[in-house]
């Protein structure tokens, strides 16, 4: 079993045994969605921590478009309930980078990319630019922040 669920299911029973019933409820979502994931396609298999990563980070994208889309309805007890499920499920994702290291990281694939083609990169290479910038954030940012910074460095 990977470091990341036992450590999930750690804190699962010591939120059980606290009667801190949120952090016990975004617990078991999240297991839940782990679980489903290692049993999707044609075999059953056993998540890594980078995979485990991928679906916490799924699941906390989904509780902030809840927040938001709750928010927008007039339903803020509802919308703070999803923010506090994000927080929990933030605890266990890797630090995000700030603007400054996003900026760098796009910089560097916009500079590796000119040098594949021989040109500076224009919007078309935007797809070839976002596979190094991805690749090198590495799920310390989400993927819009990464293409708006990488947007901002091509020439039209």
């Amino acid at each position: 079993m990977s470091t990341l669920k036992e450590q999930l299911r750690t804190d699962l029973t010591a939120a059980m045994k606290a009667r801190d019933e949120l952090v016990k409820a975004t617990l078991r979502m999240t297991l839940t969605a782990i679980g489903n994931a290692e049993v999707a396609g044609t075999q059953a298999r056993e998540l890594d921590d980078a995979e485990i990563i991928k679906v916490i980070t799924k699941e906390a994208k989904k509780r902030a478009e809840s927040a938001e889309a709750f928010a927008a309805a007039g339903r803020e007890e509802l919308a703070a309930q999803e923010r506090a499920e994000g927080e929990v499920l933030a605890r266990y994702l890797p630090a995000q980078l700030s603007d400054d290291e996003l900026a760098a990281i796009a910089r560097t694939a916009v500079e590796e990319t000119a040098a594949e083609l021989g040109e500076q990169p224009g919007p078309r290479q935007m797809g070839q630019v976002m596979k190094k910038a991805t690749a090198a954030a590495a799920g310390r940012a989400e993927g819009g922040r990464v293409a708006a910074a990488v947007k901002a460095l091509l020439v039209p």
